[in-house]
C-alpha cells in the first residue's frame, strides 16, 4: 500500500484530500504546517507527497527544496494556487515532480497520483540501454555517462529511459507524456520542458568532456530527439 503525506494547512482541502485518497486504498499522512510536513519526513519513507506552496509557516518552495533531499526516491507533486509560469517552473526546479492548479479536481488528482505511482515508461527493457557513452541500467534504475554517476530524480529516469529507448528517433510530446506519466494526462505539458532541461544540465554536469554529452534536441511542434555525442544539427531544432 502506497505512502502518502500531505502538506496542507487548509482545514476543507486537507480534509477532503485525506479522505479521498484513504477511501482509494492510500495510507495518508496529513500535516497542517511546513514545520509538521519536514518533521513527518524525517520520521518515514512516503511513496508520494503532496504539498501546498501557500503555507502559513513556512516558504513553500524552501519546503519542497527540504523533502526533495530528505525523500530523494518520492514523488512530490506541489499544489499551488498560485498562477505566474514562473512560480510553477520554480517550484519544480526546487524538486517536485509535477504540479497541480488549485481548485483541484479530485478526479484529476488521483489520476495523477496513480500515474507518478505507476513507476517506469511503458514497455522498458527489463535490461540496460547503451547510447555512446551513456548507460541506462533498467533494472537497477542508474545512469552513467562515461564511467560517471548521474543521479536522477525518479520522473528524470523515467524519461531518459524512454528517449534512450530509441535513440535518434523523434518522440512526440505526446508521446512522452503518455509513457512518462499517463496515457490520460491532463493538463499542462511544462512539466515535460523542466524535467527536459534538468537532464541536459545533469548530463552535462556529470560528461568527462563537454564532446561526451548526449544532445537532447528539441524538435519545435513536435517533441524530443536523444542523440549521439557531435550528431544532430540546429537545422531540425535545438538542444535548448
Amino acid at each position: 500500500m502506497s505512502r502518502l503525506l500531505v502538506v496542507e494547512d487548509d482545514e476543507t482541502i486537507g480534509g477532503v484530500l485525506e479522505a479521498s485518497l484513504r477511501r482509494h486504498g492510500f495510507t495518508v499522512r496529513w500535516e497542517r504546517t511546513g514545520a509538521g510536513g519536514l518533521v513527518a519526513a524525517e520520521a518515514d519513507i512516503f511513496d508520494l507527497v503532496l504539498l501546498d506552496l501557500g503555507l502559513p509557516d513556512l516558504d513553500g518552495i524552501e519546503v519542497c527544496r527540504r523533502l526533495r533531499a530528505g525523500q530523494p526516491s518520492a514523488v512530490l507533486v506541489i499544489l499551488t494556487a498560485r498562477q505566474e509560469e514562473m512560480d510553477v517552473v520554480v517550484g519544480l526546479e526546487a524538486g517536485a515532480d509535477d504540479y497541480l492548479t488549485k481548485p483541484v479536481r479530485l478526479a484529476e488528482l488521483l489520476a495523477r497520483v496513480r500515474a507518478h505511482l505507476r513507476r517506469g515508461p511503458a514497455g522498458a527493457p527489463a535490461d540496460a540501454l547503451e547510447v555512446g557513452p551513456l548507460r541506462v541500467d533498467v533494472t537497477a534504475r542508474r545512469v552513467h555517462l562515461g564511467g560517471r554517476e548521474v543521479v536522477l530524480r525518479a520522473k528524470e529516469f523515467d524519461l531518459l529511459a524512454r528517449l534512450a529507448q530509441a535513440p535518434g528517433a523523434a518522440i512526440s510530446r505526446d508521446a512522452l507524456m503518455s509513457d512518462v506519466w499517463d496515457a490520460h494526462w491532463y493538463g499542462s505539458t511544462k512539466t515535460l520542458d523542466v524535467h527536459i532541461a534538468a537532464l541536459r544540465r545533469k548530463l552535462a554536469d556529470a560528461a568527462p568532456a563537454p564532446d561526451e554529452v548526449p544532445r537532447i534536441s528539441t524538435l519545435r511542434g513536435h517533441g524530443y530527439r536523444l542523440e549521439l555525442p557531435g550528431e544532430g544539427t540546429c537545422a531540425s531544432g535545438s538542444s535548448h
